[in-house]
């Protein structure tokens, strides 16, 4: 197990909690759940709402379309989470938030665990954030979810997976894409020929050195490729190192 508290906890405030564990609950990090490696928690905001009729809700000042979820009752969920997980990185789920990285997964995953909170409908009142300023917005991407609950199953099955015990071989990690500023590189199996296409001749060679510098090369011409952006960055980190 691992030197942190644990076990990694995460706490996710939703409208929906019946969304979770969902996908979370399979696989490698549902096994891992039910190991006591990590826990998942949720909040109902609506339990935190002030009238009969649990209005979580209302029109946004100045017009515009929409609703936006009220200051008070998110705070009050928020705070409830705080409370029971005093340590855990607060995290709000926006298309507007640092787009997550591998780093920053890593980085979460050290942790004792997370605040998730998600919104819905044209989002959160501003208050909300400006009042707990320590709290990180993340995006999963460009475009536009109807909340943040999607985006919060991917944070933690990033998270999970890094944990210690959830994957077996801890050099799993190592060459996947990402953890070294690429792309990964391409993966073969048997048949060694499967309609008329061959496993490369390199990768059957058992020679270890060959094998290793084919898929640093082939790392590297897939990144460029696909995505330039790491391309130049890991090109400016391996300048700078060299």
């Amino acid at each position: 197990m691992s030197p942190q508290l644990l076990p990694w906890t995460a706490c996710v405030l939703t409208l929906f909690p019946e969304m979770f564990p969902g996908v979370l609950g399979h696989s490698l990090v549902g096994r891992a759940m039910s190991e006591g490696r990590w826990s998942l928690d949720t909040i109902q905001i609506r339990d935190f709402a002030h009238d009969k009729h649990k209005t979580v809700d209302d029109t946004p000042c100045g017009g515009g379309a929409g609703l936006v979820m009220r200051p008070d009752v998110v705070a009050d969920g928020l705070e409830e989470a705080v409370k029971r997980f005093p340590l855990a990185k607060k995290v709000f789920l926006t298309p507007r938030g640092k787009p997550l990285t591998q780093s920053k997964v890593r980085e979460l995953a050290q942790g004792p665990g997370v605040i998730l909170l998600c919104g819905r409908y044209e989002g959160i009142d501003q208050r909300v954030l400006d009042e707990h300023d320590d709290m990180e917005e993340i995006s999963i991407g460009d475009y536009v979810l109807n909340g943040g609950e999607s985006a919060a199953t991917v944070l933690m099955e990033a998270c999970v997976r890094l944990l210690p015990g959830v994957i077996g071989k801890e050099a799993s990690h190592e060459d996947e894409s990402f953890e070294a500023g690429l792309l990964e590189y391409p993966h073969y199996t048997r048949p060694r020929v499967w309609r008329g296409r061959e496993v490369p001749e390199t990768l059957l060679s058992g020679h270890h050195e060959k094998i290793l510098t084919w898929r640093k090369n082939q790392a590297r011409r897939i990144t460029q490729e696909r995505r330039p952006d790491l391309w130049a960055a890991y090109c400016e980190q391996t300048k700078g190192s060299a």
